[in-house]
């Protein structure tokens, strides 16, 4: 709950900062937060990957018991606290922002002019199945905790890069629930729930199948995120 709490709060939040300060171009904003969002994200495999795995997003939560990577008993606690975790933080984005006269609506994920939610749904499908399937290979692959969180938090922000523009980059849904619920902005949300989830669950089968036809089959702990 402590590391969805501490993302959802310092990654929305760069997105309310970003939307005040005086960028030259609106790709210095978009690196700006895809910087934040990825240091955040590394800086909790960090710290809580040895304690809990450092699940701060319900997709990746499902795309390890799709792999056979989670116990399935934990699954339903985990999604709990990941939930509450992002809606504690959606409610100090908006006691911390409120008064702003541009909060960008507590840094929701929101769907640029042009895409239509079929666009948006495959987007966060394909984008969330790579960003899973990074942190599974992190933790089957990679022993040590400072290579895990690079790669995760390199595979994050080069993701936000790509598609953020075009529809905010959620691959969480307690990311993109906390702001969604404190702003009022509710429009085409549900995207930001079967998308990563959907996405996720096709990361953990795949990972899982090949693992399981790969020679390999070693238990793994999953120890990433996102």
């Amino acid at each position: 709950m402590a590391g969805t709490y501490l993302l959802v709060f310092i990654g929305p939040g760069a997105v309310v900062v970003a939307s005040t300060l005086p960028f030259a171009s609106s790709d210095e904003a978009l690196f700006f937060v895809a910087a934040v969002f990825a240091c955040t994200v590394g800086s909790i495999i960090l710290a809580f990957g040895r304690h809990s795995g450092a699940h701060v997003n319900p997709a990746i939560t499902v795309a390890g018991v799709a792999a056979g990577a989670f116990k399935r008993e934990l699954f339903l606690p985990y999604v709990l606290f990941q939930t509450s975790g992002g809606l504690l933080a959606g409610l100090s984005l908006f006691l911390v922002f409120r008064t702003l006269p541009s909060s960008a609506n507590l840094g929701s994920t929101k769907l640029a002019v042009g895409i239509g939610p079929l666009e948006g749904f495959a987007l966060e499908v394909g984008r969330t199945f790579l960003l899973a399937t990074s942190a599974l290979v992190a933790s089957s692959r990679l022993k040590s905790p400072a290579s895990q969180a690079a790669l995760v938090g390199t595979t994050l922000f080069s993701l936000i890069v790509l598609i953020g523009p075009l529809t905010g980059a959620s691959f969480n849904p307690a990311r993109s629930l906390g702001p969604s619920v404190f702003s009022g902005y509710s429009s085409a949300q549900i995207i930001y729930w079967i998308g990563p989830l959907v996405g996720a669950a096709l990361a953990g089968l795949v990972f899982g199948f090949v693992k399981s036809h790969g020679g390999k089959s070693k238990e793994f702990n999953l120890v990433c995120l996102c």
